[in-house]
């Protein structure tokens, strides 16, 4: 059991440098889901021809691997060792950030995303699997809100460091993960101790993960070509998708090791979480785009000044996260998740309300990404602590992985309805419309979030739906 197994190494195992090694895993996987944004105007710039919907697989050809991945691999890494499955996925990240940087083509580009993405999509799983065995109960707790506070300073630090490495080239974006993970492989290997279920954990789903991979992808690519293609073609592809991601759900009632557990889901907390997180993740990833690309191609921002411009909204999510910490003890997490949605929904509409063919970032832009800025710290936070709390202590990596999944999917959703309503408008009037009218469906979803989260109540799991408790061989060493 992991209880002894802590305690047979626990003389041997540095657990402050472990914890620092595996921080920097969920940082560099966190990072380049966010870093890339401020990049978006300089790589189409370089590969000239392209449109803004093929340009939107550099974003989205990532989310949608690492949301598809993150469950399967953490799956493989509990039966044959979490530390393989890490040092695996770092040197995959490594290898795939260098191949992105030396990219020649868009879609070598894309290509190399995907494989980054796969590399990412272990880090997650493994890294949490072995914190959770590295350490012991009473101080697990702390160990994982530290090890999530580095995705989330990832995600605020991502446009800043994005724009910094931008203005020198979009390429540095990829360039600076390979010292990192050239470090983060030689610490790993030297100081993290291994840990595993061994036989009782089960092979996954890897069909039903490669047709639900194919669905979010297919989702994706009839949104961004609603305004290229016939609207027959858009239909066809769309109902394929709907109709492949039924079949997935279908299977994952019958499936033995589904990616998606249903009895997961008979949990309310982390069944509306779910919702909240993936509605929330749609508004928030569309709204990072629109900002970043009205900066850099109505007002002519460099990337370097983008990025310093998107700071202050990321910034505001630590301390208002710290602040919702200390409601959660007193006020519902439903309703303190809702009350940031419907801030983040009231500052997305100031900003659209506002905005003109002039840059005045002070009184334009400013206010309402500082008022976004203040409820993403106070629902996403929440959102992610709250939604595995009522999961049995054996699934509460599993749960991690299906949040941070459902986060992803958001994601790929969010830039692709971006890109769909923008299309291509000609001149500052047109122009101007599209992104009134992007920026008021970010409201409307934040929106729609607020009233899901208002779902997050705990409740008792429900009888009929138990999840199995495995027995589990977990073998920990320095």
């Amino acid at each position: 059991m992991v209880e002894q197994s802590q305690v047979r190494g626990a003389g041997r195992v540095r657990r402050g440098p472990v914890l620092a090694v595996l921080s920097v895993a969920s940082f560099m996987a966190g990072l380049d889901l966010f870093i890339v944004n401020v990049a978006f105007t300089d790589i189409g710039r370089d590969f000239a021809g392209e449109s803004m919907a093929d340009l939107s697989w550099v974003l989205n050809g990532y989310a949608i691997v690492f949301a598809a991945l993150l469950v399967p691999l953490g799956r493989l890494a509990d039966r044959y060792g979490r530390k393989a499955g890490l040092l695996l996925g770092l040197t995959v990240f490594t290898l795939a950030s260098q191949a992105c940087a030396a990219a020649p083509s868009l879609w070598w580009l894309v290509a190399f995303r995907v494989l980054q993405a796969a590399g990412a999509a272990a880090l997650i799983p493994t890294s949490l699997g072995l914190l959770l065995s590295a350490f012991p109960a009473e101080r697990r707790g702390g160990a994982v809100r530290i090890w999530s506070a580095a995705s989330a300073i990832a995600a605020a630090a991502g446009p800043a460091v994005g724009g910094v490495l931008v203005d020198a080239s979009w390429r540095w974006v990829f360039e600076v993960n390979v010292p990192i993970g050239i470090a983060a492989v030689l610490l790993a290997a030297r100081l993290v101790p291994d840990s595993r279920e061994g036989r009782s954990a089960r092979v996954p789903d890897l069909a039903g993960t490669a047709v639900a991979t194919a669905a979010i992808a297919l989702l994706a690519l009839g949104l961004v070509k609603i305004n290229d293609w016939p609207g027959e073609r858009t239909t066809i592809v769309v109902a394929v998708a709907l109709l492949a991601l039924t079949w997935f759900w279908l299977r994952s009632l019958r499936h033995p090791a589904p990616v998606i557990e249903p009895a997961l889901l008979a949990v309310r907390t982390f069944f509306w979480s779910n919702a909240a997180v993936l509605l929330f993740t749609v508004a928030f990833a569309a709204n990072l785009l629109l900002g970043v690309l009205w900066m850099q191609q109505v007002w002519h921002y460099t990337p370097i000044r983008t990025g310093l411009a998107v700071a202050p909204g990321p910034l505001m999510v630590p301390v208002m996260a710290l602040i919702a910490g200390r409601l959660a003890a007193r006020v519902p997490v439903g309703l303190i998740t809702a009350v940031g949605c419907t801030l983040c929904a009231f500052g997305v509409v100031m900003i659209a309300m506002s905005l003109g063919p002039e840059p005045a970032y002070a009184t334009q832009m400013l206010p309402g990404w500082l008022i976004g800025g203040t409820g993403v710290g106070l629902a996403l936070p929440t959102i992610l602590s709250a939604a595995a709390v009522e999961l049995p202590s054996h699934r509460y990596a599993t749960g991690s992985a299906v949040v941070n999944m459902s986060r992803q999917i958001g994601a790929v959703l969010g830039v692709s309805l971006a890109v769909a309503v923008l299309g291509t408008p000609r001149g500052y009037p047109e122009a101007h419309t599209a992104y009134v009218h992007a920026w008021l469906m970010v409201g409307a979803f934040m929106v729609i979030a607020a009233i899901a989260a208002l779902g997050m109540t705990p409740r008792r799991l429900r009888p009929s739906s138990p999840v199995p408790e495995p027995e589990t061989e977990v073998i920990a060493r320095a």
